[in-house]
């Protein structure tokens, strides 16, 4: 039997990404948002939101992407039937459709929330408590979407146990 080193590079990288994202996302949860409180309050936020924020917001945003496409590489041919449930790939395709969602949440919710919340983006006081409620909401979904999402993707009941980790 020949190895595969192509999808065995790819799995690699789907899961060092996704411990990225799902490790960032975590900070920001259970680490950053509350540690924010406490350094607004006796004013030594700045740092966080000028210097830690942004970058700990790229490589979240990226690795968010990175998982996605490496994940979608692993389906190949199973895209279709992983995403249309069907085919032996409901499982799969349930963790793939969390994925996706998630994804969305961090580009489309998030990240264009925080650009607001950080002063990257123009923003006045009100489109900033917004923008910081969105977030927020995106940003807890994503944390409660993560549990199910990772069983489903790693719970071997993918078609043969051919796709999941």
């Amino acid at each position: 039997m020949e190895y595969d080193y192509f999808t065995a590079i790819v799995r690699f990288l789907h899961v060092i990404v996704g411990v990225a994202w799902i490790g960032l996302l975590y900070y920001f949860n259970f680490v950053q948002v509350p540690a924010l409180k406490n350094a607004n309050a006796d004013g030594t936020a700045a740092g966080i939101t000028k210097h830690v924020a942004p970058l700990a917001l790229l490589w979240f945003r990226w690795a968010a992407l990175a998982t996605w496409i490496a994940g979608a590489a692993l389906l190949g041919g199973n895209f279709v039937p992983a995403f249309t449930l069907s085919g032996g790939y409901e499982a799969i395709g349930l963790g793939s459709w969390l994925g996706t969602i998630m994804l969305f949440n961090v580009w489309v919710l998030i990240w264009p929330n925080q650009q607001k919340i950080l002063g990257l983006k123009p923003a006045s006081d009100a489109e900033k408590t917004a923008a910081r409620r969105i977030a927020f909401l995106a940003s807890r979904t994503n944390t409660m979407l993560s549990i199910p999402m990772l069983f489903l993707m790693t719970n071997g009941l993918s078609h043969k146990g051919l796709i999941g980790l």
